[in-house]
């Protein structure tokens, strides 16, 4: 997928398979797309290695990068026969895999609530591993939110990491939480992180969201938000072919067709009526058409939770996948049209992430319902008073206060407004939809008005 941005780190895995005995830094470079900086590349590959990705050997000019033989991560995920058996086919040489296109046969041979990707044993367990204790009268969501701190965290960092971002997860902490940029690292990856948080609470943010185009596309628009070549090319149908790095697979680059067949894609997702029979879907179907120009493979990992969301059930947060393995099962898909590979990944993934949060969510002290039934309207009238520079008093809060709050509600709503403020600052303005300058700026013409 070729992008003057390019995340290269599954570029490198399948270049290096095809090297089992290395490659140095400048024959690296060389089979990039992007052509990443000297620099760039030489702390990446670092950053790579102390995560285990990669390793090296040599020192200066003879030093030579092969992929780890085993990372500690990947030997804990059991790989079916099926998988091991795609594993090793797409483990050969390129000149020894059949090119391929786009295969519409994988598609049409799939019918919504008849044809099963995960068996009806393996549901059943996965059902066992999220569900949660959630009152069964509480909105779609409410699961999520309820841990949202840990899963914006957990899930910018996880899924950026499998794109090759070497942001830590302390790293990623402290960029969400307190705005802070982690020293000696790009303005891509911390776009891509805080991408990611975006794209999360606008997930977590509506209860009513279903995996629609429009969904998916509005997906597209926050995780690709400064990352892209053309910045028209986010939050469309590509409209240009693209090329799958280390692959011999050939995507459609026919533009009607392609809307097309992200329309069908959509359509069927929707027919499902499984929650994680729906979302493994995704996680195949959309990177296997690459509907978008870059960040298809984010789009498929936040849209696989929205099933999962709207069920109450754990979120999947991809903590601790090894990209070898993911980007393996991804390219089975690919070259193969084969799911197994891909299968095992998210399997292991869900039991990880549910071995994280059902256990989370049993610690944290009960939500304020009347803060989640109005979350909206708050968001609404701090924007209001930040942006209209306006001061922090009664009449003011009564004057942003929407009409959809209740009069009986709209004393203990002026308080709530209040404890907003009162835990403001510029690192999670964001929350509101507003900058740290729109905030300092309203700080420092206002700070009288702050009670």
């Amino acid at each position: 997928m070729k992008s003057t941005h390019a995340p290269f780190l599954e570029q490198v895995i399948v270049t290096l398979r095809q090297h089992p005995d290395g490659l140095g830094l400048e024959a690296l470079s060389a089979v990039l797309d992007g052509q990443p900086a000297r620099r760039t590349l030489q702390r990446r590959l670092a950053e790579w290695i102390q995560q285990g990705h990669l390793v090296a050997a040599g020192t200066q000019r003879s030093r030579r990068y092969r992929l780890s033989p085993a990372q500690p991560s990947e030997a804990r995920i059991p790989l079916s026969p099926e998988g091991q058996v795609i594993r090793d086919a797409i483990s050969q040489p390129l000149h020894l895999r059949t090119p391929v296109a786009y295969q519409p046969a994988l598609l049409e041979a799939y019918v919504p609530n008849h044809t099963h990707y995960l068996p009806d044993a393996l549901r059943a367990q996965l059902h066992l591993m999220g569900r949660a204790r959630v009152d069964a009268r509480a909105p779609a969501g409410t699961f999520a939110r309820d841990i949202l701190n840990r899963l914006l965290i957990d899930l910018s960092w996880a899924s950026s990491r499998l794109e090759g971002n070497t942001y830590t997860r302390l790293d990623t902490e402290q960029l969400i939480e307190h705005g802070q940029v982690a020293e000696g690292k790009d303005a891509f990856e911390t776009q891509m992180i805080l991408n990611h948080k975006a794209a999360i609470e606008y997930l977590v943010g509506d209860d009513r969201l279903t995996t629609d185009t429009g969904t998916v596309i509005a997906l597209h628009a926050l995780l690709s938000d400064g990352l892209l070549s053309d910045p028209l090319a986010g939050g469309r149908v590509r409209w240009r072919a693209v090329d799958i790095g280390g692959s011999v697979y050939r995507p459609i680059a026919l533009p009607q067709r392609l809307e097309e067949l992200f329309g069908i894609v959509m359509a069927m997702a929707a027919d499902i009526t499984d929650p994680f029979e729906q979302a493994f879907f995704l996680m195949v179907h959309l990177p296997y058409l690459q509907p978008f120009e870059d960040v298809n493979k984010r789009v498929s990992r936040l849209a696989a939770n929205i099933p999962l969301m709207r069920h109450n059930l754990c979120p999947l947060s991809f903590i601790d996948v090894p990209a070898t393995v993911y980007v393996d099962g991804l390219l089975g898909v690919y070259e193969l049209q084969r799911i197994e590979l891909l299968r095992d990944v998210f399997v292991w993934a869900y039991e990880r992430s549910c071995q994280q949060y059902v256990a989370v969510r049993q610690q944290l002290v009960p939500p304020d319902t009347f803060r989640l039934r109005f979350r909206k309207e708050l968001g609404t009238a701090v924007k209001a008073i930040v942006q209209g520079g306006l001061p922090l008093d009664d009449t003011r809060i009564a004057q942003v206060t929407p009409d959809t709050v209740p009069e009986t509600d709209r004393p203990r709503f002026a308080r709530q407004v209040r404890e907003e403020f009162a835990s403001l600052h510029e690192g999670n303005a964001v929350r509101f939809g507003l900058g740290a300058l729109e905030l300092a700026g309203w700080r420092a013409e206002a700070p009288r008005t702050v009670q």
